[in-house]
């Protein structure tokens, strides 16, 4: 079977990784000539709404994912009248859109912080009303890793704020006095079945996710899977979905969801039975799902912006390596280091040596 991915990054690279033992081959439709899962599939180098180019990529695989959801809803739409393609594109349209994912969540009696919509300069001064200050500013799509967002603090010119990002239709969300940043990896296959991951806590700087830690019998474990029931069912999803989290006391407020495999479930490659990369192919293709449990306690560290030294991280007992083949520059996801250990004192020993060596990661230790 031919699976095409929109999309060539390191996600799509972590797919294909997966997918070949399973006997999967691999199409991906890509902008850029250097992506970096190009080398491991075929690939169409052209923009996502690129007609032609969409055509050859329905006409050459049997169904068509996507590694990251700011692809072109027309692109989405054209290649579901010609392939099959997971997760749905109403799920898609979803998420990579602030407002109907806020909406979804309350409609679905899920918490989030305060949000309210912004088109205009009336409805940012009424926003700013409703919400209060100090507050962030988010375009509604095509934010990630800190993009397309701006802090307002008490005195600060919304205005401003909505000019830097180039007035486009956003939301103003309140900030929240949050104990923790968890996600919960869940997947959905065809059939129907859904399983989950454990939760992952996790630490974000300067808006880009620095470590995830599993996290084996957190007493939010069933808050997370409830909601995230609910979202897959309302959405008839299939494949892996993420949702992040800010825990308020014994509550979970939703942040933000990802219909893709996620940079937070990195870990379950090592961490878990069946990593999320081959379990989204699995729910994709049809195939029975695999066991999402915890082979152990782990820990992942993302490699931004600059390599460390690869022997000394190799030097770290029980490391595992995976670098994207990209070129480093500042704030760039170029690879990442997971750890999985029986004891969670010996991983925190573990963790806190290898942070030491993994420019930017020091500090950021989840407990």
């Amino acid at each position: 079977m031919k699976v095409g991915i929109l999309g060539g990054g390191q996600l799509a690279r972590m797919l294909t990784l997966a997918g070949y033992p399973l006997g999967l081959d691999f199409v991906v439709l890509e902008p850029a000539t250097d992506a970096c899962a190009a080398p491991l599939a075929t690939a169409i180098h052209a923009d996502y709404g690129n007609g032609a180019a969409l055509e050859r990529l329905s006409k050459s695989v049997d169904l068509v994912t996507y590694e990251f959801e700011n692809v072109p809803a027309e692109a989405v739409a054209r290649l579901e009248r010609e392939s099959r393609v997971y997760p749905p594109p109403a799920a898609l349209a979803t998420a990579r859109d602030r407002l109907p994912e806020k909406r979804l969540f309350r409609e679905l009696e899920i918490e989030t912080a305060p949000f309210a919509a912004v088109d205009d300069e009336t409805g940012l001064a009424s926003a700013v009303a409703e919400v209060g200050l100090p507050a962030i500013l988010k375009t509604r799509t095509l934010g990630y890793d800190g993009k397309g967002q701006v802090v307002l603090r008490p005195g600060d010119d919304p205005l401003a704020a909505w000019d830097r990002l180039g007035r486009v239709p956003a939301i103003l969300e309140g900030f929240v006095a949050f104990q923790r940043e968890v996600s919960l990896v869940c997947v959905r296959g065809r059939d129907g079945a859904v399983a989950f991951y454990p939760l992952s806590e996790n630490v974000h700087r300067e808006g880009i996710l620095r470590l995830s830690r599993s996290l084996a019998d957190d007493p939010l474990q069933p808050q997370a899977e409830e909601y995230a029931r609910r979202i897959l069912e309302r959405l008839e999803y299939v494949g892996v979905l993420a949702i992040e989290f800010f825990q308020v006391g014994d509550r979970l407020l939703a942040n933000e969801m990802a219909p893709r495999v996620h940079n937070s479930g990195h870990w379950t490659i090592e961490g878990a039975v069946t990593s999320q990369f081959e379990n989204h192919l699995r729910a994709i293709t049809g195939l029975p799902l695999g066991d999402t449990a915890a082979t152990g306690h782990a820990a992942m560290v993302n490699l931004i912006g600059e390599l460390p030294e690869i022997s000394a991280v190799l030097a770290v007992a029980g490391a595992h390596l995976h670098l994207y083949g990209k070129a480093p520059r500042p704030g760039r996801k170029i690879g990442h280091v997971t750890l999985v250990e029986r004891d969670p004192g010996v991983l925190g020993e573990k963790l806190a040596e290898l942070t030491r060596l993994v420019p930017g990661a020091s500090g950021g230790v989840a407990s």
